[in-house]
């Protein structure tokens, strides 16, 4: 028998996200290129954000966060993961601590959290602030920034921060980096954004800043294998059946809807959703305290059901795709490039050279970096070995089927640059700009 909200998500529209504007500014490989070897200013304003004030706060996200709070320093950022009874994830995000019982947070973090708190049991007071989001990542990321800013901004420890001045307007700088490279992420009022953003894109002229479209904003989180909700896995927004409704009422979704992509097939909802440790975040998981989930991880850690991995897509196999729509016989299912515009969870069958299943593989895109395209994918332990060959089954039901060759590598799969010390950085960054 068919789940009905597995039958939901596979007919619901497939619509594309509002987000970062518009599909291109400059070019998409262009684009693509300046994480590499320039930097890039991206618009992340259209997450969901809310902020959390009270006695109760940190308890809030002690209590529902894989993550310890033990330690949490006024002025840091964690990436605060929630998962249900049965560790699969309900939704991840950026957790910022503002003042001793003041705390933002960003994406669907933002949402759960006001759920919890809305049934009640916290004295906390929630508020949605209008804000901007802009990331600056890159290798002259630094040298924008601090153009940016009139700051030196190396004190700034990685997933900590403090407030700045651009444009004469406060904002909060956060050392963070979504494509692996030195970043930053600047939070402040909706209103200085157009102000801020100009700021921005003057000071970083010198250093090859671009600006990311929609069409290849997701590429960086491919590459640097940082699973997004939606659309590298299916957030359990299910299991509770009073939570779709009130986020419907409370949190503008702008015409977003859940939809399931690929070719995996199963009747079990659990089979789409993905737990903390499959999505590589298992060391964000501390057994300090008590968290919704906490048994079930507990079993997990001991003994994991998938390893995340980037597979890399066969070129050859790639290139006959396109080639069936320009001769007679069966048309395969077009893969886009660079990526899906369209906000889906993807999922499709991997299995082994003998053809038993081993696991899924989510949204694939183009590297122009790699010239190749990528998946992030989660395997069977004993197949997420990197030169391990795999065959991903493209195309959905119902529709033409083939296979397609891959070779298991690293996730993430370009090196993370990231928590490189900001003093030595200093001097490659000013170096790559002249």
């Amino acid at each position: 028998m068919s789940h009905p909200i597995i039958d939901f998500l596979r007919h619901s529209p497939k619509s594309y996200h509002p987000g970062w504007n518009q599909p291109e500014f400059t070019d998409w490989r262009d684009e693509q290129m300046s994480w590499k070897t320039t930097c890039y200013l991206g618009d992340w304003s259209f997450l969901w954000e809310a902020r959390f004030v009270g006695p109760d706060a940190l308890r809030l996200f002690r209590d529902t966060g894989i993550n310890s709070v033990e330690k949490f320093d006024i002025g840091q950022a964690k990436h605060l993961v929630q998962c249900n009874e049965q560790g699969k994830v309900i939704s991840d995000g950026v957790l910022m601590r503002l003042g001793e019982d003041d705390f933002t947070t960003q994406s669907t973090t933002a949402i759960w959290s006001a759920y919890v708190v809305s049934k009640g049991g916290y004295d906390v007071t929630v508020t949605k602030p209008d804000t901007f989001q802009f990331q600056v990542s890159g290798p002259t990321a630094l040298a924008t920034c601090q153009a940016a800013t009139g700051e030196d901004l190396t004190d700034i420890r990685f997933m900590r921060f403090r407030e700045v001045q651009i444009a004469g307007h406060p904002v909060l700088a956060l050392r963070q980096g979504m494509a692996g490279e030195i970043g930053f992420e600047f939070h402040g009022a909706a209103e200085h954004a157009e102000a801020v953003r100009e700021a921005i894109l003057t000071a970083g002229e010198p250093h090859g800043i671009r600006r990311l479209g929609r069409r290849t904003a997701m590429i960086n989180h491919l590459e640097a294998a940082f699973p997004t909700g939606g659309w590298h896995y299916l957030a359990d927004f299910f299991s509770d059946p009073e939570f779709l409704p009130w986020m419907l009422s409370e949190f503008d979704l702008m015409g977003l809807s859940g939809s399931l992509a690929g070719s995996f097939v199963s009747d079990n909802l659990d089979d789409y959703l993905s737990s903390p440790v499959e999505l590589g975040w298992a060391r964000s998981i501390k057994f300090d305290h008590d968290f919704v989930g906490r048994a079930a991880l507990e079993a997990e850690v001991a003994d994991p059901r998938r390893v995340r991995v980037t597979l890399e897509w066969n070129s050859d196999d790639v290139v006959d795709l396109y080639r069936t729509m320009f001769e007679d016989g069966e048309v395969f299912p077009q893969l886009d490039i660079p990526h899906n515009q369209r906000w889906v969870a993807w999922f499709d069958s991997v299995r082994d050279p003998s053809g038993n299943e081993i696991g899924v593989s989510t949204t694939p895109g183009y590297s122009a970096w790699a010239r190749k395209v990528l998946t992030l994918a989660y395997l069977r332990p004993e197949h997420a070995v990197p030169g391990t060959p795999v065959e991903i089954l493209w195309g959905e039901p119902g529709s033409p089927q083939r296979l397609i060759r891959a070779i298991v590598a690293p996730a993430p799969y370009k090196p993370d640059n990231r928590r490189v010390d900001l003093v030595d950085a200093a001097a490659t960054s000013t170096a790559l700009s002249v």
